[in-house]
């Protein structure tokens, strides 16, 4: 990899095979291209370690050190439980952005959340948590688990939704104006019969989803009563009826999927109906990626590994300005206008 200090846009032009032009226009955010290939130049700039005098100037302003005197070590903690695909892509982002400062990035599980405080302190002990420059929270790590090392007195970001007054800066994606973008988009179309699939309870993120959804049908003037529509977590079988039950005696023409694991599920209760997506019902999944089954799924596209870039940009940020108040970033993405929405009298 060349030298980050020497790194020039013909370095990176060299590096794709494309012209200076090129990638100029794209780290400037100007058209002319794909956006592949915007994709692309971004990532490439990215791992050589490239910035230009306009991100290094805002980096000045925010008072994010660009260069360290040495090396920084910090903890990405992820549920005892295990991995899934959003932590993997927020520690993509986190280790790459923090990689280009020559700091190291350690991922641990949580400890079990029915261990008693001392085997937490054991457990922090052991991975030397307080010796750490800083720790990345991820999301899914269960209450108790996250109020304990919300309490650790290093600095930390948290990559969710903050609890109510937690002192803690936090980034994440934003849910509720995904939420807002789907059901603005299925209202364009002319659905005004729509049914909200996913479980209310579990998560904070998965409450903000369904808080959304009612706040954006209330603007369009209609109300979204949990009873009409598929809020809880179920077996197989409870969760196939109770999706039938509110198919036939609601009629939507449209279904949003408000959790990722769910749209499966969603297929096969529309399936056992004889109903088919999108010709009997249109469909708008909150996916934290593209389906491979459904590479055309109308969705929201979540920015989760930018989020890990930003939540590493405000680690460094809160190292430099420890007295300052705590801030909750949010990152919107755009929307994958997909195959699985029609337009009511295009059926």
């Amino acid at each position: 990899m060349p030298n980050k200090k020497k790194v020039t846009l013909q370095t990176i032009a060299d590096h794709l095979g494309l012209t200076v032009h090129t990638v100029s226009k794209a780290l400037r955010g100007l058209p002319g291209m794909s956006e592949q290939t915007r994709r692309e130049v971004i990532g490439a700039a990215g791992r050589l370690g490239y910035r230009t005098k306009e991100q290094e100037r805002g980096m000045a302003v925010e008072r994010i050190p660009i260069y360290s005197s040495k090396p920084r070590r910090f903890a990405f903690v992820v549920p005892h439980s295990g991995l899934v695909f959003i932590h993997q892509k927020l520690y993509e982002g986190v280790q790459a952005r923090l990689a280009e400062f020559g700091h190291k990035l350690e991922m641990l599980f949580a400890p079990p959340d029915a261990g008693s405080d001392a085997e937490f302190d054991e457990w922090a002990e052991t991975y030397g948590l307080l010796y750490t420059d800083g720790l990345f929270l991820t999301p899914m790590i269960s209450a108790r688990t996250e109020e304990r090392l919300l309490r650790l007195s290093v600095p930390k970001i948290l990559l969710n939704y903050p609890p109510p007054a937690a002192q803690v800066d936090s980034v994440i994606w934003d849910v509720s104006s995904a939420v807002y973008q789907s059901v603005q988009y299925l209202l364009a179309n002319g659905h005004r019969r729509i049914l909200y699939i996913g479980d209310i309870r579990l998560h904070r993120g998965f409450r903000m989803r369904w808080q959304a959804f009612q706040e954006a049908m209330a603007s369009a003037g209609m109300s979204a009563e949990e009873d009409r529509h598929l809020t809880r977590a179920g077996s197989k079988d409870l969760y196939t009826r109770l999706l039938s039950d509110l198919l036939i005696r609601e009629k939507p023409t449209a279904i949003l999927s408000g959790l990722e694991h769910d749209l499966a599920w969603v297929y096969y209760g529309c399936s056992l109906l004889g109903r088919r997506i999108p010709d009997d019902y249109s469909l708008i999944g909150l996916e934290h990626a593209p389906n491979a089954h459904l590479p055309d799924l109308t969705r929201p596209e979540l920015p989760i590994k930018e989020a890990g870039v930003r939540g590493a940009d405000r680690m460094l940020w809160r190292l430099s300005n420890p007295n300052l108040p705590y801030e909750h970033i949010r990152l919107q993405g755009g929307f994958h206008k997909g195959a699985t929405v029609l337009a009511i009298g295009k059926k």
